[in-house]
């Protein structure tokens, strides 16, 4: 059989060796004496092989332990009534329409809320990508939404759009791991803050408040090693001990939303480490 090599946007050629271990489980997966598709999906097998495919996503885009990975049926055309349906709590949501898919899922959105499009391709069929350095946000959007690659007319976001602190909801269902992606820094990115880890709270009377550390500041380093997220952070933390004293460089967020850096001294405390 001459193999045929197909590189469309959607199913694409695979490893052979990939297609015949497939194969090769088919009817009997590693020992079970089933296949994949005929065990519970509360088997000990079955619960091994979504902790595997979770660890490896976690290893492939570098996914800190504090970000969850949630595995969710049907694809990305169910999605567009899936979001609107559990992160719309206002009722609002902002969407740059940018091909066929992120028109659909606009429209969809129109049906449980206000979905307000903020910027669009379409005058041009959607031939290009338009400038999201500084859109229209809404006040009170609960996201904004992008579909990051267009397959039907070869357009692809090379820079995420400012959504001025609002969360970003991104189809990347076309693109997904077919290139590096730091998710930390994608983060940073989308909220236009420091490459760090986000302060959501402080001990009170503890040695980050009595340094001046407060809550909505970024830690970046560590006695002068860059902190890019929270497994970082907890590494450099691992050679200093109880009482030593270390110095925290912190991004610090002005009037003007613009972050301004400086370090201070900090005291570790017992859980420190």
């Amino acid at each position: 059989m001459a193999r045929v090599y197909n590189f469309s946007a959607g199913p694409a050629v695979l490893p052979e060796e990939v297609l015949k271990e497939a194969a090769d489980e088919m009817l009997d997966y590693r020992g079970t004496g089933m296949s994949v598709m005929e065990m519970s999906h509360r088997s000990k097998a079955y619960d091994t092989i979504i902790k595997e495919a979770e660890a490896d996503l976690r290893e492939l885009m570098n996914i800190p332990d504090n970000y969850k990975v949630l595995f969710l049926q049907g694809g990305a055309s169910q999605q567009f009534a899936m979001i609107p349906m559990n992160l719309m709590k206002n009722g609002v949501a902002d969407y740059i329409v940018t091909g066929q898919w992120a028109k659909k899922a606009y429209q969809e959105a129109c049906l449980f809320g206000k979905a307000n499009k903020i910027a669009s391709s379409e005058d041009q069929t959607f031939s290009y990508i338009p400038d999201c350095s500084d859109l229209p946000i809404s006040e009170d959007a609960d996201y904004v939404y992008i579909c990051e690659n267009n397959t039907i007319y070869g357009t692809k976001y090379k820079t995420l759009p400012n959504t001025k602190g609002k969360t970003l909801v991104a189809d990347v269902s076309s693109c997904f791991l077919s290139e590096p992606v730091d998710v930390t820094q994608e983060t940073s990115q989308m909220y236009r803050m420091p490459i760090g880890v986000y302060i959501t709270d402080v001990i009170r009377g503890g040695g980050a408040e009595r340094a001046g550390i407060t809550k909505g500041s970024v830690v970046t380093a560590l006695n002068g090693t860059a902190i890019n997220n929270t497994n970082t952070l907890l590494e450099q933390l691992q050679y200093y001990k109880a009482g030593e004293t270390v110095t925290v460089t912190i991004a610090v967020p002005g009037s003007d939303g613009e972050y301004q850096s400086k370090d201070v001294e900090v005291t570790l405390g017992k859980g420190s480490n």
